[in-house]
């Protein structure tokens, strides 16, 4: 009786062990990692939109220690085309949509102004559009021309494919052609890199990244500024989209409505865009 007593309390021994061995590791796999990561998010697209959406990530991130975010660039183009592949759980681009892409769900989350920008050393403070269209049609090659120093126009656009490039050539070249023996760059910061280390050059920047390095320039009498955008008067606006493919779900549905939410816009105003509530 007493061995069977005994062989009874070694089971029961066991027993306990076992289960404090099996919540031991569940809580490890649980909690035991603090840096463990339970939502991933991939973002990708716009160079133009690219550095605000960087930013509320991080905001959003020290909140949401357990959401990661990747942000990656390559064009507009590249972003709508890498959500239609479903590569990235969130798509950005700074320009409208094609009528083939339309089946994508589509959010616009600010709006941006396109600041036509020259080296601050440049004594042009202002330029019509017209002008504006035959410097980069190649009709208008020296500043002489635009009541400034006998030197030939060193002008800058982005690569095709680009957002910004696209909303340019919409509400600025209209139905002509961006001339293709000008300089070309492969972000917003390179543009505003070459105008601010070159007097004689121009291009057109997100306004949201005009500083005190370039200098941006009336068109039709009307400055790019937040106010005249508001009011509508000045005129090469374009939208910052997010798109998914239908609604977005779980992270990514999450990190929109952050986006979305007063907090997220007071983000977006700061950096110098207009917000969906204005």
């Amino acid at each position: 009786m007493e061995y069977i007593q005994a062989d009874i309390r070694r089971s029961l021994i066991l027993f306990l062990f076992l289960l404090v061995m099996a919540i031991s590791a569940c809580n490890s796999n649980s909690n035991g990692n603090p840096n463990r990561k339970n939502h991933i998010i991939t973002i990708a697209g716009s160079t133009s939109v690219m550095p605000f959406t960087e930013k509320l990530a991080e905001y959003f991130m020290i909140d949401h220690s357990n959401y990661s975010i990747n942000v990656q660039g390559g064009g507009s183009t590249a972003g709508i085309q890498s959500c239609l592949n479903k590569t990235s759980d969130i798509g950005m681009s700074s320009r409208e949509l094609k009528e083939d892409e339309k089946e994508l769900n589509e959010i616009v989350i600010c709006y941006d102004g396109i600041a036509l920008v020259v080296n601050p050393n440049n004594s042009v403070e202002a330029l019509s559009l017209q002008q504006v269209k035959d410097i980069f049609n190649g009709k208008i090659t020296n500043w002489k021309e635009l009541g400034w120093i006998d030197r030939k126009i060193d002008v800058v656009t982005r690569e095709e494919g680009s957002g910004t490039r696209g909303s340019f050539e919409d509400l600025v070249m209209q139905k002509d052609s961006i001339d293709d023996s000008i300089m070309v760059q492969d972000s917003n910061g390179s543009v505003k890199e070459v105008v601010a280390t070159d007097p004689y050059a121009i291009g057109y920047i997100s306004l949201g990244l005009v500083d005190k390095r370039v200098k941006a320039v009336i068109i039709d009498g009307v400055s790019p500024s937040i106010t005249n955008i508001k009011q509508k008067k000045y005129k090469i606006v374009r939208p910052f989209l997010y798109l998914t493919n239908a609604d977005p779900q779980d992270g990514a549905k999450k990190f929109i409505e952050y986006v979305l939410s007063h907090e997220g816009q007071s983000i977006l105003k700061k950096e110098g865009l207009v917000s969906i509530h204005d």
